[in-house]
């Protein structure tokens, strides 16, 4: 069990700060209930393995691995592990005086429950956060502030809410799929291909894409090809331009030119003269 409590500073200049960070492993009497109105920050416990259950109105739910818990200051709270499956749970308690508004512009304070689609960017940033907090407590406020925000701002990408088990698992067909996407996204895009491998129709492919990533497979596709284009345009000065755009994936340069503008607010010739004159 890993567990660090930092003072809380009522004046400071940073977004935002933890109050406290942990880890809990093996640890099946983890159980805290806190009644409306008892703490004043927001607390996120995230599942790495095991489970363990959140009260909500009355109502159990079951948390498990890549799931977790978002509660908002002042919110009653009751959560605890399983006793034949004790859940390897990662916490922080943070605070901030724009959070509130932060947080709910952009919806977290529409549901409690959550699923990270990908939980190893999450999984690192708390990991560094409660490494700091451990070695220097509040020594360096700039670096925790920083580690804190790079928790929320993982979390705040990641999380989408719980969902049914089915539903679940065709979305890791999905994410599963992302670097494979990637590195062929320069090849011929055959949304049909795609939506095989993830083991559904082209249509029922396409919303979950949308769901799931935030944007349609062929602005992935699009995205993955420019970065690309973009590397090399610096890695192979002597490449021409119209070779790039094919290479990436666009046998019309004049279509290629206008994507790149269109995302980097100048074109590919002048994105290279700004690092070879």
């Amino acid at each position: 069990m890993r567990q660090t409590v930092l003072l809380t500073l009522q004046e400071q200049p940073y977004f935002c700060l933890p109050e406290s960070v942990g880890h809990y492993h093996q640890h099946p009497e983890h159980s805290v209930l806190r009644e409306e109105g008892a703490l004043n920050n927001f607390n996120i416990h995230y599942v790495a393995s095991g489970k363990g259950y959140v009260e909500v109105e009355g109502t159990v739910h079951e948390l498990r691995s890549g799931q977790a818990v978002l509660y908002f200051p002042h919110q009653r709270q009751r959560y605890y592990s399983s006793q034949d499956d004790p859940w390897d749970v990662r916490w922080v308690h943070f605070y901030g005086e724009r959070l509130h508004d932060y947080m709910i512009e952009r919806g977290f304070h529409r549901n409690l429950l959550w699923t990270l689609r990908q939980r190893e960017g999450w999984e690192a940033a708390h990991l560094a956060l409660l490494d700091e907090a451990e070695r220097h407590r509040m020594l360096h406020p700039a670096l925790l502030s920083t580690l804190t925000y790079a928790v929320l701002a993982e979390f705040v990408h990641q999380a989408v809410p719980l969902k049914n088990r089915r539903a679940g698992q065709a979305e890791n067909r999905i994410l599963s799929l992302l670097p494979q996407m990637q590195q062929q996204a320069c090849e011929p895009f055959l949304l049909q291909d795609w939506a095989e491998r993830a083991g559904v129709s082209e249509h029922y492919f396409c919303r979950l894409f949308k769901s799931v990533v935030e944007m349609t497979p062929m602005e992935f596709i699009t995205r993955s090809r420019l970065q690309m284009a973009k590397q090399w345009l610096l890695e192979c000065p002597d490449r021409p331009i119209g070779q790039i755009a094919e290479d990436a994936g666009y046998p019309s340069v004049s279509y290629f030119n206008r994507q790149f503008l269109a995302r980097e607010k100048k074109t590919p010739t002048e994105y290279r003269r700004l690092y070879w004159n």
